[in-house]
């Protein structure tokens, strides 16, 4: 049986980094407003585990953000499908990642694909064109590689 995954990010700002990847990808911002809701209850989380977003509590060191056709736990809003967790470490990034995303949108979305997301804080680096390869090399807000194809 296959087994299920996520893709964890280590990175910064892991608010501002879920944002642009949910952007990016056109998907949805966990809401994690009723599981924190329930750990500050029991005493679990305190007021400097948690920030306010948009009217609702989210964690300071974590963010997730899922596929908007999947499955979400009812309680928690954690999705169960399709999902990265950004999780903030204290170290900067120093080296070329060891695992990077690859947006495959096809030839006819790509300019538009790579201008909307310098708009949302990415950069291009670099165009590669060569015999079954063509994409775009970039980099998110916080500088990790990844491509659009």
């Amino acid at each position: 049986m296959a087994v299920d995954v996520q893709l964890v990010v280590d990175c910064a700002e892991p608010l501002a980094l879920s944002r642009f990847w949910a952007a990016a990808l056109e998907y949805e911002v966990e809401d994690n407003d009723a599981l924190i809701g329930r750990l500050v209850a029991a005493g679990m989380v305190g007021e400097d585990d948690y920030t306010v977003v948009d009217g609702r509590r989210a964690f300071v060191t974590l963010a997730a953000i899922r596929h908007p056709d999947d499955p979400v736990h009812g309680d928690t809003g954690i999705g169960l499908g399709r999902r990265l967790l950004f999780q903030r470490v204290p170290e900067g990034k120093t080296t070329k990642n060891r695992l990077h995303l690859d947006l495959r949108v096809g030839p006819e979305r790509r300019a538009e694909t790579v201008e909307r997301l310098e708009e949302l804080g990415a950069t291009a680096v670099r165009e590669i064109e060569e015999p079954g390869v063509s994409l775009v090399a970039m980099l998110d807000p916080e500088g990790n590689e990844f491509d659009v194809q």
